[in-house]
């Protein structure tokens, strides 16, 4: 069973990705209950797509009624897999991909314009990455008033307490994964 767009305009569309370990897409029962849990948090959202890997989670926004959409992450392989996505899903339109190393900082968010509604992050597993990743992305200063950060992550690596200008508002178990939902707590 490949990877998939499971609602919205493009419900159904095939997504590229590549074997092996490299790039972890998230199965898409866990990404669909993610979507169903934001609900209406979603449409006219604009999105930041944190170690985009395959870019499903920002394609999966756009694809149910976000506004738009950036992918980040720092693998050519993995942007050249988000490319071919956005570009076979026809929304490059309303996406722009952004080859950058997230723990160093977000500087190349702040030129962008606009702030963040929905913020995904998928970073690799027990990397140490959460923690400068959260701090880098308050410190872009690009969320919005009522941005939701959605952390995929095992219990091994918990947000709580990763960063203190976020708070948790709530976390769902899936098998061995752990999804974290925050918000500023400013």
């Amino acid at each position: 069973m490949g990877l998939r767009i499971i609602g919205g305009e493009l419900k159904g569309k095939k997504l590229y990705t590549k074997p092996g370990t490299l790039i972890r897409p998230t199965a898409d029962r866990l990404r669909e209950s993610i979507f169903n849990i934001l609900s209406y948090q979603v449409k006219e959202a604009i999105v930041l797509d944190l170690f985009a890997g395959t870019g499903a989670f920002g394609i999966e926004a756009l694809s149910r009624g976000a506004e738009s959409a950036v992918f980040i992450d720092n693998n050519k392989t993995a942007l050249s897999v988000v490319e071919r996505n956005v570009q076979s899903c026809a929304v490059d339109n309303r996406s722009r991909i952004i080859r950058w190393n997230i723990v160093k900082n977000l500087n190349c968010i702040k030129s962008i314009g606009s702030t963040f509604d929905l913020v995904f992050m998928d970073p690799p597993y027990n990397k140490g990455l959460i923690k400068p990743s959260l701090i880098n992305l308050h410190d872009s200063g690009s969320l919005g008033k009522e941005a939701c950060i959605i952390v995929e992550h095992t219990p091994f690596e918990p947000v709580i307490g990763a960063c203190k200008q976020f708070e948790l508002t709530d976390q769902r178990k899936y098998g061995k994964k752990l999804i974290s939902f925050m918000k500023n707590s400013g």
